[in-house]
Formats: structure tokens, C-alpha cells, sequence
């Protein structure tokens, strides 16, 4: 695949809108607004079903721009006959788990940017 047509094809599956399931759901987390360092994609089967499979990608580097990784996101979703997807394009919290990185209910250590702030505006919370 050419340079830089990796986006445009995801662009493209993503513009078709909703076509039924399976869908695959995308999202970007990095340690602030301007670096996406992790990016999951999960497919949900049917109408309440789990996000399963689901696959993670991280990175130093922002994702969002990764030719490579945005070629090995189109693959799963077509391993994993994707009829619909979904991208949030801004990023949307940090790449850390809580409950698996840092205890439930508090905030990551590593990650000060998010801290009090609403993961889909980037606005600090009231």
C-alpha cells in the first residue's frame, strides 16, 4: 500500500456509516491531548454483545500518523468481518488501565494531564 493511504481507507470504511454489525469500535489514549501512545480496536458482534476480540497497539510515537499501524487496525478489521466502524478521532483519556495499572478509583500516576479532566472534551471537570 502506497504511503499515507492507510487513513484514507480508514477514513473511508468509517464515512460508509453504519451498516450493521459486526462493528468495530476504535479509540486513541495518550498521555495528554496531543500524543496518542495507545490505540484499541474492539468488535462487537451484535446488539449488547461484549467487545470482543479486541486488540491493542502502543507506541512512543502518535499513532494516529503510523502508516503500519494503522494498516494492522484495517487488517483486524477485516479478519474480523466488520460491516460498521466507529473512530473517535481526538484522544480520548490515558493509555493506562485502571484496576490493572494503577488502583480503582484513583487517578493514573503517570498520566498528570488527565487528572480531573473529562476524557471526551479534555475540559477539566467541575
Amino acid at each position: 500500500m502506497a504511503q499515507g493511504n492507510n487513513k484514507k481507507l480508514l477514513t473511508k470504511k468509517i464515512r460508509k456509516g453504519d451498516k450493521g454489525y459486526p462493528i468495530a469500535t476504535i479509540a486513541f489514549y495518550g498521555p495528554n491531548n496531543n500524543i496518542a501512545t495507545k490505540v484499541v480496536c474492539a468488535i462487537i458482534s451484535d446488539d449488547g454483545a461484549q467487545a470482543e476480540p479486541m486488540k491493542k497497539w502502543f507506541s512512543s510515537s502518535d499513532l494516529r500518523k503510523s502508516e503500519e499501524i494503522l494498516s494492522e487496525v484495517l487488517c483486524f478489521i477485516d479478519e474480523n468481518g466488520a460491516k460498521s466502524v466507529s473512530m473517535v478521532e481526538e484522544i480520548i483519556g490515558c493509555p493506562h488501565e485502571e484496576g490493572i495499572d494503577y488502583p480503582e478509583g484513583d487517578f493514573c500516576p503517570q498520566c498528570h494531564y488527565w487528572k480531573g479532566r473529562d476524557r471526551f472534551s479534555a475540559k477539566m471537570a467541575d
